[in-house]
């Protein structure tokens, strides 16, 4: 009896122990409520379970990348400024107004040869000068500046031929006009308002040709046919109290004589009726051939 209640007695505490690891398997313990008390098992609740399926943890947002850096400011060069463009380099002015020469005196009877200028060479190059050249340079589709350069004297010579003597020295600084027929015949002193020239001639050959003036609107020159009355070499007018050198008198106090004002002025004066001669050799030439009863023809 003894040792089959010993053997109970161990079953017993193995089932004991048994109980007890399965409740702590099973998330219970067992209370010992004393040496001889029973073992009371508590539970403890168990964790609710998820209604659904597990969350998935939220997908980490995406961030953006960082800027770059902008690169490093560099130091601001200085823009050379451009250079300008050089202009085309401009002929060199051969002659221009002002000038004085020979060299004149041929572009003049060049331009003469075209019909340009209007007058005889003087050597002087002046406005007319200038308005021949600007002429000339308009025909030739040239910039008009009326100054001559290497391409307009080149221009020039192509189309004219080389002046002679007489072109380039010519009596009158106005060509002479055609001759009167009265003047043709005879001995006559042949005088032309509108070339404003007289050209002493003998047998219809000129022999002495002079640049002359006329008198104003208020004081006019007549004209018509007259004969050479009288001469006085050192006349001095009584009327205007003004010198009358190598005076030739044609008509009631109208005179051919030399003019001390014409020299100086030019056609900027006029005279009081008489024709004036600016060349004083030639009048003193003319002078000395001319006898009393000579003609003299004025005319336009």
């Amino acid at each position: 009896m003894h040792s089959r209640g010993a053997a109970a007695c161990r079953g017993l505490a193995a089932a004991t122990a048994a109980v007890l690891a399965t409740g702590v398997l099973a998330g219970c313990q067992a209370k010992d409520t004393g040496a001889d008390g029973p073992l009371v098992r508590i539970s403890e609740a168990p964790a609710k379970a998820p209604a659904g399926p597990p969350k998935q943890p939220p997908a980490p947002t995406p961030t953006r990348a960082a800027p770059k850096p902008p690169p490093p400011v560099q130091p601001a060069q200085r823009a050379r400024p451009a250079r300008p463009a050089r202009p085309a380099p401009q002929p060199a002015v051969r002659m221009a107004p002002g000038a004085r020469g020979e060299h004149v005196r041929e572009l003049q009877a060049r331009l003469r040869q075209l019909g340009l200028f209007g007058r005889n060479p003087t050597g002087y190059y002046g406005p007319v000068t200038a308005a021949s050249v600007s002429a000339f340079q308009k025909q030739r589709g040239m910039a008009r500046t009326g100054k001559v350069t290497d391409p307009v004297l080149a221009a020039l010579r192509a189309h004219t031929h080389q002046p002679t003597r007489t072109e380039l020295y010519p009596p009158t600084t106005r060509p002479i006009a055609a001759p009167d027929p009265r003047c043709t015949t005879g001995r006559a002193l042949c005088i032309s308002k509108t070339s404003r020239t007289a050209a002493w001639m003998v047998n219809g050959k000129v022999r002495t040709a002079m640049d002359v003036r006329f008198g104003s609107a208020y004081t006019p020159t007549r004209e018509g046919r007259f004969k050479v009355d009288f001469k006085s070499r050192h006349h001095h007018s009584t009327l205007y109290d003004t010198p009358m050198p190598y005076a030739m008198f044609f008509s009631r106090g109208q005179a051919v004589h030399y003019s001390a004002d014409f020299a100086a002025r030019g056609y900027a004066g006029a005279s009081h009726g008489c024709v004036n001669v600016r060349d004083k050799k030639k009048i003193a030439k003319v002078f000395a051939e001319i006898r009393p009863g000579d003609k003299v023809i004025v005319y336009k």
